[in-house]
């Protein structure tokens, strides 16, 4: 049985619903009979998606949206838009997000654009739809696309892990915030994809790599997880085992306990410490 808010005549917004994971998940609340609204800030691609989920839900049930998920009054006429619509959202997907590459001193309007989607995306979209959810007295979901980068930190695109490790202490505290709120009974949870072939890590690859998962596999794996309750929902891939993930995630929380220098499992002098725990020795 799926989550109970994922069901017939229940409204599900979906930011990067266009595309990859969130024209996915959109997909899988259309086959659960539920009323879709894709956001996204291609007018094309939304098109297209729309015309793929109105064969399954009928065009009646699917809503698009221009939107620019950086800008308050975007989203926040898209909140209005889909009450007036579809009179409210049960699920709400925070799923927008880019990842262009980034350097410690690049440009500073490049970091304000990856920041502005990737974190402040998620933020408004939290802080404009959740009063209103929250106000019909429903059961209801917000679910943040994050990182694992957001919890390891990986040297290379810092502008991207600055965002994404913000992703995961906003929702933390989004959580904390819903589930001391009286008469609430939306929950948040925390999506962590592994390794997932779209267009945001193709690059330039025409084929999945073995490794990698499918957005479809990601939002099986995501719904699945969503029933049983979970709010980290970190997913494998065909590459990398959940176990290495969490050595990786327990080695970077180490860093901080131990006091080792910063992304110490990429110091060379740490290399052959980090092996080991790796293996349990």
């Amino acid at each position: 049985m799926p989550h109970p808010v994922i069901a017939k005549g229940n409204v599900a917004v979906i930011t990067g619903g266009a595309s990859g994971i969130g024209l996915a998940a959109a997909t899988a609340c259309a086959r659960a009979g539920m009323k879709v609204c894709i956001a996204d800030v291609d007018e094309s691609r939304l098109a297209e998606a729309a015309t793929r989920l109105s064969l399954i839900a009928g065009a009646a049930n699917v809503m698009t949206s221009v939107t620019d998920v950086s800008r308050t009054e975007s989203v926040t006429e898209l909140e209005r838009a889909v009450g007036a619509h579809f009179g409210g959202t049960d699920l709400l997907m925070n799923n927008a997000g880019i990842q262009p590459g980034s350097t410690m001193f690049g440009e500073p309007d490049h970091w304000h654009h990856i920041i502005g989607v990737n974190m402040w995306g998620i933020i408004n979209g939290a802080r404009i739809f959740a009063p209103n959810m929250i106000a019909r007295g429903k059961a209801g979901l917000i679910i943040n696309t994050g990182s694992k980068q957001g919890i390891t930190t990986p040297p290379g695109d810092p502008a991207y892990n600055v965002s994404k490790a913000g992703v995961k202490a906003f929702t933390e505290a989004l959580q904390h915030e819903l589930r001391n709120t009286r008469d609430c009974h939306i929950t948040a949870h925390l999506l962590i994809p592994g390794f997932v072939f779209t267009a945001l890590t193709a690059k330039g690859r025409t084929e999945k790599p073995d490794s990698a998962w499918t957005p479809e596999q990601t939002v099986d794996f995501m719904m699945a997880r969503l029933e049983a309750g979970d709010f980290y929902i970190l997913c494998p891939d065909n590459d990398v085992p959940r176990a290495l993930d969490e050595k990786r995630m327990l080695w970077a929380a180490g860093d901080i306990v131990e006091n080792r220098p910063p992304l110490s499992r990429w110091h060379p002098d740490y290399a052959d410490a980090f092996a080991r725990f790796v293996k349990g020795e």
